[in-house]
């Protein structure tokens, strides 16, 4: 660029150099010099001009020849275009790139602009949904109506994906995962869970009908053990009876606590919710823990830090109850005799907690994570020897979380455990 200031300027101090020479002979300089300006601003324009028709006309690639600054003018705007022209391919190569790579997914992509609009999808997502290009720009909740879409889709918080039947197919489930992006933009991902909500339905109808089975005959065998045990002469039976009975009793146990968790899974969240007393709820619980913990000479203690009125929470009285019981019951079983358990109600502007500690042998922290999984056992001979059925802090966690609640465990081997249930309180 320098090169062609250099030889522009030349070409000016030739123009006013001839000007002056001519106009020094003629004895007429100022008019010279006039006509010199003159020149050299129509040669500008003309070059403009050519600048104008070579960019108007798309076809023409090379550039008009000039010199000087106008030569280095065109040349770069023709590199400029060509850099252009390349970087262009390379995001349209970029972009097919990515609509094959889309294409070939059997999982729906849907982009939403900042209005939350349809902007983009692939043809799973047309499969799914239907969508055609005329509905390109409109809504996506014109789409997807199901109330749950709609207020998971307008809540924003998409931390979990949601899964509904299918708008266009009833018999199929979709599941929807949305997660923002670039300048409020949003990308929905749509998979077909058909199968999956299929095989689960099977899976908790199975455990539903076996244990509405098994309860029946297992109440007629409890009896007719519990007859055979009291009205036994025979000493050498007392123990074989006794198993037997204990057994059965551990199998009612876990009937019940099966039949328990199908009944959360297939019923609606959300049912029977009215304002329970909390307080009232776990001096409940802990009346009926009591006999337990006598056997075993435990303290068993209830403080509620809430004394200036009755602390309410929306739910399901009978769902808490089982909840924190449970908690309760497997305090008492896994700690030792003579052992404290406490129970503690309080709350902050936010939440509302309800936990359970006791001083027992504690947990260590590898386990932490998996004790609300059904069956898992941190010693499996510990807990057939208290008669567990490692689905109690199942329960909890499918209780809790009905009722939009977390659970947190706090355990450290020979110091104790803590289990801490946290409700949102209404904003």
């Amino acid at each position: 660029m320098l090169k062609g200031f250099s030889a522009e300027l030349q070409r000016i101090l030739i123009i006013l150099a001839i000007c002056s020479l001519i106009g020094f002979f003629s004895d007429n300089y100022a008019l010279w010099m006039l006509l010199g300006c003159g020149v050299y601003i129509l040669w500008m324009l003309w070059q403009m001009r050519r600048l104008n028709q070579w960019l108007l006309k798309r076809e023409s690639e090379h550039p008009p020849e000039a010199s000087g600054i106008w030569g280095q003018v065109f040349d770069n705007i023709y590199q400029l275009q060509r850099d252009q022209r390349i970087e262009k391919d390379n995001l349209q190569a970029v972009i097919k790139r990515i609509q094959e790579i889309s294409s070939a997914l059997k999982d729906g992509l849907i982009i939403l602009d900042a209005r939350g609009c349809l902007d983009f999808w692939n043809p799973a997502a047309h499969r799914m949904l239907a969508l055609n290009t005329k509905d390109q720009g409109q809504s996506v909740i014109n789409f997807i109506r199901h109330p749950k879409f709609v207020a998971y889709f307008e809540e924003g918080n998409y931390g979990e994906p949601l899964e509904i039947p299918s708008p266009r197919f009833s018999s199929k489930h979709l599941q929807f995962q949305i997660t923002p992006f670039g300048k409020m933009e949003r990308l929905i991902v749509v998979r077909d869970v058909t199968q999956l909500h299929n095989l689960e339905k099977m899976r908790q109808d199975f455990i539903a009908n076996v244990s509405h089975e098994l309860r029946t005959p297992l109440t007629v065998i409890n009896g007719y053990v519990e007859t055979l045990a009291d009205n036994n002469t025979t000493p050498s039976w007392n123990k074989p009876l006794q198993q037997m009975l204990q057994q059965a009793k551990r199998m009612s146990l876990l009937i019940n606590d099966l039949l328990v968790l199908s009944k959360l899974e297939t019923t609606e969240a959300g049912h029977n919710h009215k304002p329970i007393n909390i307080e009232q709820l776990l001096a409940v619980v802990k009346s009926e823990a009591d006999v337990l913990g006598k056997e075993k000479n435990q303290q068993l203690t209830l403080v509620c830090n809430n004394t200036t009125k009755p602390l309410l929470l929306q739910g399901n009285e009978k769902e808490l109850h089982s909840a924190f019981s449970n908690l309760v019951i497997n305090a008492i079983k896994y700690t030792q005799a003579e052992g404290r358990i406490s129970i503690l109600l309080w709350q902050d502007q936010k939440h509302v907690y309800v936990s359970v500690s006791d001083n027992g042998p504690g947990i260590e922290a590898q386990h932490i994570p998996r004790l609300t999984e059904r069956f898992y056992r941190v010693d499996a001979s510990r807990n057939s020897g208290t008669g567990g059925t490692g689905l109690g802090l199942a329960i909890v966690k499918h209780v809790l979380m009905r009722h939009y609640a977390e659970l947190k465990i706090t355990s450290e081997p020979g110091k104790g455990s803590m289990f801490i249930c946290v409700f949102a309180l209404p904003q």
